[in-house]
């Protein structure tokens, strides 16, 4: 396992890495800077346009996202060559992994062995399928497998591993040292690679909508028309993944016959060499970004300047020609969406319902429960004490992890399923869909229990006995179920409406390239008359193919549902699956762009520092039970509905989660 390259870049690699990654921002920010554009026309359209009329009921959770943090001793495969020690392994509330030579070291703020972000990794817990995967990754010297000593170290039994595979870094090998630890650390892993990779996502920031459209349209240009789960992290993270899929097949190619070792050793060593380029590529990404950062938020208060005045003007002008598109590309459209689509539509939209039922079904199951506990310890021991610990167990319920699990499982029993429908349209984003789920039920569960929280305060007062608290605690418990029945029906089909698109829109898009795009430039005149980088031929004509789709979704819906609720988008929305028909719930409620924003170098701990690295505070209300109860009946304590108010971190340019600093932090 000790075979390895003695300097995994040289001066010329690295020079032809960082001249890659200013090719790509070269050919990236134009594609950035036209979508800031329409982000903001769609914003302002948004804004003034017509509300939804049947708006969420449950109040929003002021608790952003977090991960929460872990800590406890493992042991290691490292050294080389490879050999396990002990360790002891820190998860931070950053979603960051560090460990140190011993728990002194870290209670003295001595300096990590090492460190990484979580973003992009997979977790394993089986070490037989660890290997197949080692395996296949050098595949053309399994040959030379059966040359390796027989006490080969990832030959020898573990007991409780936890092996973090990436596709570009190296492989992170732990064990625990009782089954128990590692199903703690395993859900604590996942939690932190999910909110990790979902910062985008999560974001309401127009900027953050931009990016990822961006991206798509970047790769779309480059021949890449199907999703998939590049987009998972931060903007520097998104665009190394971007690069690093484009040069894997070439740095494969020029420098795997060079490693030194064989079988599984050059496995080993090709992931550290893939270690040493993501990072190099990471660092150019991130300092590209940086450096576009004050002219991309000159150009956003330009463009709400510029575009809000003449908004109505602009939606008239796309208005027609989206019209004259729509006629011209109707024929291979339909013909398109018949033949291809409508055949798996209705399977993809049964399974998409089928995996956010069970979903929302186990959330309101949790939800259920935790209520009754609480009327129950209202009743059987009115102690303050120990309903203080309840109530505040129950306003962790949407951060427990392990409770969590079960709702956040049935997301995870469609992947295979769903994956095997939407392969043949080049959909392979089934983990960003999965994470998208889980985010959903997560903030679902957060937003029902601040609810529960807050009409419970309501309602309570000094005159009730336990008894009669008891009885309005049941009846706000029967408000917020039916109020989380009407925002999960809601939440439900926005969810199928987003990755239904997310599924068919660039296999359409891909299929109608020869055919309609050679008529695009016919419009170019007109979209070019209106003067505004907002609108531009190839966005409008993506409008109209969205449209249609949304239609043929939502008539599914209907049919599916069996309801008349079901609002379906007209032609030419301007509506995007990420915004009000997300495919991910919007967890944050702070944007990224706040004047005076303080650099936060240490900002996911990258080499350089991304577009924008900031902490801003976050204030939440702390409002629970507020009254309180004389003789029989107990004290309900300030700062429990919302728990302990949590600084907030700025991830990348566009998102903002929690931060749960240590103690010595």
């Amino acid at each position: 396992m000790g075979g390895r390259p003695s300097s995994p870049l040289d001066k010329q690699q690295r020079q032809h890495l960082r001249g890659q990654v200013d090719t790509l921002m070269r050919n990236f920010l134009p594609c950035y800077r036209g979508q800031l554009a329409a982000s903001i026309l769609r914003q302002i359209s948004r804004e003034l346009g017509p509300q939804e009329p049947a708006g969420s009921q449950l109040l929003r959770s002021k608790k952003l996202p977090r991960v929460r943090e872990h800590r406890g001793p493992l042991t290691q495969l490292r050294g080389h060559p490879p050999r396990w020690q002990p360790i002891f392994c820190v998860l931070r509330g950053d979603g960051r992994l560090e460990w140190f030579s011993h728990k002194e070291e870290y209670e003295n703020g001595g300096h990590p062995l090492g460190s990484t972000a979580l973003t992009g990794y997979t977790l394993l817990t089986s070490q037989r399928e660890y290997l197949r995967l080692l395996d296949a990754l050098c595949s053309d010297s399994l040959e030379d497998h059966t040359q390796e000593e027989p006490d080969s170290l990832l030959e020898v039994p573990v007991s409780f591993p936890l092996f973090l595979q990436h596709p570009f870094r190296r492989h992170l090998c732990f064990s625990a040292a009782t089954r128990e630890a590692q199903h703690a650390w395993r859900l604590a892993l996942q939690g932190g690679i999910r909110l990790r990779g979902t910062v985008l996502q999560r974001s309401q920031a127009p900027a953050a909508r931009a990016f990822l459209d961006a991206v798509r349209l970047y790769r779309q240009h480059q021949g890449h028309f199907g999703d998939d789960d590049v987009t998972l992290g931060s903007d520097a993270e998104v665009l190394t993944a971007v690069l690093m899929r484009e040069q894997l097949p070439a740095l494969r190619a020029q420098t795997l016959p060079g490693l030194r070792g064989s079988g599984r050793a050059r496995a080993w060593a090709w992931t550290e060499l893939l270690d040493a380029v993501h990072a190099a590529v990471l660092a150019g990404a991130s300092a590209g970004l940086c450096a576009f950062q004050p002219e991309k938020d000159e150009l956003l208060a330009s463009l709400e300047k510029t575009i809000r005045p003449d908004v109505d003007q602009l939606l008239r002008q796309r208005a027609r020609v989206a019209g004259r598109l729509r006629t011209d590309i109707r024929g291979p459209l339909e013909s398109c969406l018949h033949r291809e689509v409508d055949p798996q539509l209705p399977r993809v939209v049964q399974t998409l319902l089928r995996t956010m039922e069970a979903s929302l079904e186990a959330v309101r199951t949790l939800l259920a429960q935790g209520m009754d506990r609480l009327s129950r310890r209202l009743r059987q021991s009115p102690s303050g004490t120990q309903l203080r610990r309840e109530v505040y167990s129950f306003g962790e319920m949407p951060w427990d992890l392990a409770l969590m699990q079960t709702c956040y499982r049935e997301a995870e029993r469609s992947h295979g399923r769903l994956g095997q429908l939407a392969a043949p349209f080049g959909f392979l984003g089934m983990q960003s869909l999965v994470f998208g789920a889980q985010d959903l039920a997560q903030q679902l569960m957060a937003d029902a229990v601040a609810t529960f929280l807050q009409l419970a305060d309501q309602c309570l007062t000094m005159a009730l006995n336990c008894d009669q608290a008891a009885q309005r605690l049941e009846r706000v418990r029967g408000r917020v179920l039916k109020k989380f029945k009407s925002d999960g029906g809601l939440a439900q089909r926005r969810f199928i409406r987003g990755w239904g698109l997310c599924i068919f829109l660039p296999f359409v898009l891909s299929q109608l390239e020869p055919s309609c795009k050679k008529e695009l430039p016919e419009f170019e005149g007109d979209v070019l008359a209106m003067g505004s980088q907002a609108l531009t031929t190839e966005g409008i004509y993506e409008d109209v193919i969205r449209g249609c789709l949304l239609q043929r979704i939502d008539r599914e819906l209907k049919k599916t549902l069996g309801a008349n609720d079901v609002s379906c988008t007209l032609d030419g929305c301007l509506e995007v699956p990420w915004e009000q028909e997300g495919a991910a719930p919007t967890l944050n409620l702070v944007s990224s762009f706040l004047a005076g924003r303080q650099a936060f170098t240490d900002f996911l701990c990258l080499p350089e520092k991304s577009s924008a690295n900031t902490l801003a505070a976050s204030p939440l209300s702390c409002s629970c039970f507020q009254s309180g109860f004389h003789r029989d009946s107990p004290v309900f304590l300030v700062q429990l509905a919302e728990g302990l108010s949590h600084p907030t971190e700025t991830i990348s340019s566009h998102s903002v989660w929690s931060f749960q600093p240590t103690s010595r932090q």
